[in-house]
C-alpha cells in the first residue's frame, strides 16, 4: 500500500469514514462495493470516495491494509522460525486467523487481479515472498511435498478460512494441524 500523503483534517476524517462505510459494506455485502452507497453511508459525496480512492481495488486494498501489515510481520518471523515445519504451521495459522478480515480475504483471494502478480499490492507480493521462503526451507529440509507451490499454500489458507467461517471458529488448531500433516512428505 502506498503512502498516502498528508491530509487536512477534514480530508483525513472523510478518508476514515469512507473506509470505515466500505468495512461495514463488505463485511455485509461482500463484493462490489458501490461507491454511491459507500459515499452514503459515510455521510460524503462520491467526488470524495473516488478522490481518495479512484477504483474499488484501491477502497479494498486500504481497508486490508492494517491486517497486511500484521500478517506480513508474522510472516517474517515464520521465515526464520528454527524447524521449517513450525514456520510454515506459523503462516498458515496467522494466515488463517487474518483472513477473517474481508478486505485481507478478497485481495489474498486475488478477486481484485488478473492474475498477474504485478497487480498485487505491495505487501501481497511482500506475502509471496515470505511465503516462497518458508515453504523453499520446507522443501529444502525434505519436509513437506515437493510439488507444493506458494499459490497451492495461498488457496489452501482461503480454504480453510472458509471452513472456519461456515464451522466452528474454534476448529483453526484443528483445521491447520490436519493441513500441516497433509503438507508433510511422505517417508
Amino acid at each position: 500500500m502506498d503512502a498516502i500523503p498528508e491530509l487536512r483534517s477534514d480530508a483525513a476524517r472523510n478518508r476514515l469514514l469512507v473506509l470505515e462505510a466500505g468495512r461495514r459494506h463488505l463485511v455485509e455485502h461482500g463484493l462490489p462495493l458501490p461507491m454511491n452507497a459507500i459515499a452514503k453511508s459515510a455521510g460524503v459525496g462520491v467526488g470524495t470516495v473516488y478522490r481518495h480512492f479512484p477504483t474499488q481495488s484501491d477502497l479494498v486494498q486500504a481497508i486490508a491494509e492494517s491486517a497486511f501489515s500484521d500478517l506480513v510481520r508474522q510472516a517474517r518471523a515464520a521465515v526464520d522460525a528454527p524447524d521449517p515445519v513450525v514456520g510454515l504451521r506459523t503462516l498458515l495459522d496467522v494466515a488463517v486467523r487474518r483472513l477473517a478480515d474481508p478486505a485481507l480475504a478478497v485481495v489474498l483471494a486475488g478477486q481484485l487481479t488478473s492474475g498477474s502478480d504485478q497487480a498485487l499490492p505491495a505487501p501481497a507480493r511482500e506475502l509471496a515472498e515470505l511465503t516462497e521462503k518458508v515453504l523453499g526451507r520446507a522443501h529444502m529440509a525434505g519436509v513437506v511435498r515437493s510439488d507444493l507451490t506458494t499459490d497451492d499454500v495461498r488457496r489452501l489458507a482461503c480454504g480453510i478460512q472458509h471452513a472456519v467461517k461456515i464451522g466452528d471458529p474454534a476448529s483453526v488448531d484443528v483445521y491447520v494441524d490436519v493441513l500441516v500433516a497433509g503438507l508433510r512428505s511422505l517417508p
